[in-house]
């Protein structure tokens, strides 16, 4: 299985995702910002990072970028997208995906190992896991909290839409403790901690992460 990783200026978490990919045991291709084909990939990912260095806000010029008309076509017709921390604040910016992500309620850049519970087990990247299962991954952030409108937050509860949540003390002030949620049909993942850094116990806090890029390869296998 072909999967793209989009590259923009300011993208940190590109080989991590790369890495990530190969490990589940998919093959990884790069991907640039200005590149208006997506190069017969079968499912693509935004990594993290600070694209065009967060100018205006998170992930508002990125939204722009030549790829990201490809991304949003091939979206709406069902290709896998999975947006991680800034790529979620892309594809709500996008308009792939609703709400914002805005600056965490402390105010302070978060970065440490962080229990995440998995509320909805049904989407294409997290039928790996056990329903309402808890996993440890990293989250390094400083605009990510969660926030949309009542009727937003209300949709997302009745129709199942949030696919992980914030365990104990909430990190960011994220509404509803939301750390990620998914489309209606469960091809786009907007996910705020970091599955590609938890592949490996010998570099990360568990391996919990790499079954988020396992569901999708194994099911495409099925």
């Amino acid at each position: 299985m072909r999967i793209g990783v989009v590259q923009f200026p300011g993208t940190l978490d590109d080989d991590d995702a790369l890495r990530a990919v190969r490990s589940a045991g998919g093959e990884g291709v790069k991907l640039w910002h200005k590149d208006r084909s997506l190069r017969s990939i079968d499912a693509v990912i935004i990594p993290g990072g600070f694209s065009y260095g967060d100018y205006l806000r998170c992930g508002a010029i990125a939204k722009f970028a030549p790829i990201m008309d490809e991304i949003i076509n091939s979206a709406g017709s069902g290709m896998p997208v999975l947006g991680i921390c800034n790529g979620f604040q892309i594809l709500c910016e996008a308009g792939l995906l609703p709400g914002a992500l805005t600056r965490n309620g402390n105010l302070h850049f978060l970065c440490r190992d962080q229990e995440i519970s998995i509320e909805n087990n049904r989407t294409i990247w997290s039928n790996d896991f056990s329903p309402s299962e808890v996993i440890t991954i990293p989250i390094k952030n400083g605009e990510g909290a969660y926030v949309a409108d009542p009727q937003t937050l209300r949709k997302l509860a009745e129709e199942d839409l949030v696919v992980a949540r914030y365990v104990g003390a909430n990190p960011n002030g994220s509404l509803h403790a939301i750390a990620g949620i998914s489309n209606e049909t469960g091809n786009i993942l907007g996910l705020m901690p970091h599955p590609e850094h938890a592949i490996s116990e010998l570099t990360g806090p568990s391996r919990d992460g790499l079954r988020f890029f396992t569901s999708l390869i194994q099911k495409s296998l099925r």
